[in-house]
């Protein structure tokens, strides 16, 4: 996870607005209705951006208790996309990810706060290149209700910043790329 004050983790959705019950939720990413995007500095001149093209998720949710919400995210480390496969690969080499050995990253929350309005942070522990560390997520809420189909969706937006040497990453692309911007886009559906 990697970007600057971007919005790490978003959980977006939901076509109408009318709370319902506590439920558990899986985020559609078969149905491209969910994304993990990143941002990383690029010699202090610019950005890369990019995205995890493949990762999985669960989270249960109660519009009346949202202070009981619970995510956990798994993200397949080797589909890091940041459309150009000659970075793509060297990225998913022993010089970064090494995906060989670490072949997914892994988010796990403990708490969250609510701070009224659908906001809120998601504190939890990231465990990223062997490494586990705290990491917190603005989170907003984006709307929830019965889908087209017979379903009731919920979603989320939200943003993380990582310190990559927290995660004992030392790339040395100088000190601007040690901060990665995370924007997250969560869209669920209720599992049965």
């Amino acid at each position: 996870m990697i970007f600057q004050k971007l919005k790490p983790f978003a959980l977006v959705g939901a076509l109408v607005a009318s709370p319902i019950f506590a439920a558990d939720y899986v985020i559609d990413t078969q149905g491209a209705h969910a994304s993990i995007n990143f941002k990383i500095n690029h010699l202090g001149v610019s950005y890369v951006t990019g995205r995890f093209n493949e990762f999985s998720g669960t989270y249960s949710y109660d519009s009346d208790r949202p202070e009981d919400t619970k995510l956990e995210v798994v993200i397949n480390t080797a589909s890091v996309d940041s459309n150009h496969a000659e970075r793509d690969r060297h990225i998913r080499s022993s010089d970064f990810f090494d995906v060989r050995q670490y072949s997914d990253a892994r988010f796990v929350s403990t708490s969250y706060e609510d701070l009224g309005d659908g906001k809120g942070v998601m504190s939890g522990q990231l465990t990223f290149l062997g490494q586990t560390q705290p990491v917190a997520i603005q989170v907003e809420k984006v709307g929830e209700g019965q889908d087209p189909w017979g379903g009731y969706r919920t979603g989320f937006v939200g943003t993380a910043e990582l310190n990559l040497p927290d995660f004992g990453a030392n790339f040395n692309l100088g000190p601007a790329a040690e901060k990665v911007y995370l924007d997250l886009v969560i869209e669920a559906f209720a599992s049965k």
